[in-house]
């Protein structure tokens, strides 16, 4: 059994999903520049072990190429954490957009957004649930990375959004239910994501910023670890363009 001691022996880890790009890639280098440990997940195999490598001489990476909606996969996500043998810092960052360009709910294939509930809200509450223990030992923190389309009603938007306002519900729920831990939803803004431009498909969206902005505010929710709750980056630290 993990003693509190041990803990403060060892140094921080984290588990991002959707790490190997945009915002969990920026969030992972964040962190690594801090010496923390980490846990990496992505569909992509060949971006993952890219992402790694980049990492690789500041910190311990561990990637983990896979779907966050598999059960088997989030057991070996579990078995890292175990072998590290602890988890202060868990983002569920992995997201589903859904069709691009986007359909009106009237017109929304089902089984499209199924998978966008899968990936955006069923994942993140899975392995928010497997991995309570480890995360309540080290009293530590949970961020699931929201958008202002879960409270902005924007045509076009119904999957990716009413999914995103579903988690923001679903972290509010688990913030009442384990004070103990810092449970936070965040949305970043607007950023210059692959995800980003496919919600824009045609767009020009150089002028938003780049994810690697918005990663001040994050350590700063860290640092400060202000009461659980819903939060955006430009309110924790003012996000400029490059």
């Amino acid at each position: 059994m993990t003693t509190p001691d041990s803990l403060a022996d060892r140094r921080p880890v984290a588990l991002i999903t959707g790490g190997s790009a945009g915002l969990g890639l920026a969030l992972a280098h964040g962190l690594a520049d801090r010496g923390w440990a980490l846990i990496l997940d992505a569909r992509g195999a060949d971006a993952l072990k890219n992402a790694a490598d980049e990492l690789a001489d500041r910190t311990d990476v561990v990637p983990l190429a896979g779907d966050v909606t598999d059960a088997e996969h989030r057991s070996d996500l579990a078995d890292a954490v175990a072998e590290l043998g602890r988890l202060d810092l868990l983002v569920n960052n992995a997201s589903y957009l859904g069709p691009s360009p986007q359909p009106q709910l009237a017109g929304y294939p089902l089984d499209e957004l199924r998978r966008v509930y899968e990936v955006d809200l069923i994942a993140p509450i899975a392995l928010t649930q497997l991995l309570l223990p480890e995360l309540t030992a080290a009293t530590g923190v949970v961020i699931d990375i929201s958008s202002d389309a879960a409270v902005e009603a924007y045509e076009g938007w119904g999957g990716y959004g009413s999914a995103k306002a579903a988690l923001d519900h679903a972290t509010a729920i688990l913030a009442a239910e384990n004070p103990d831990l810092a449970v936070y939803s965040v949305d970043p803004g607007d950023l210059r994501t692959a995800m980003h431009q496919a919600a824009f498909p045609g767009e020009d969206i150089s002028d938003r910023p780049e994810p690697a902005t918005v990663v001040p505010a994050f350590l700063h929710l860290l640092d400060s670890r202000p009461a659980s709750g819903r939060y955006k980056a430009a309110e924790l630290v003012p996000v400029v363009a490059p």
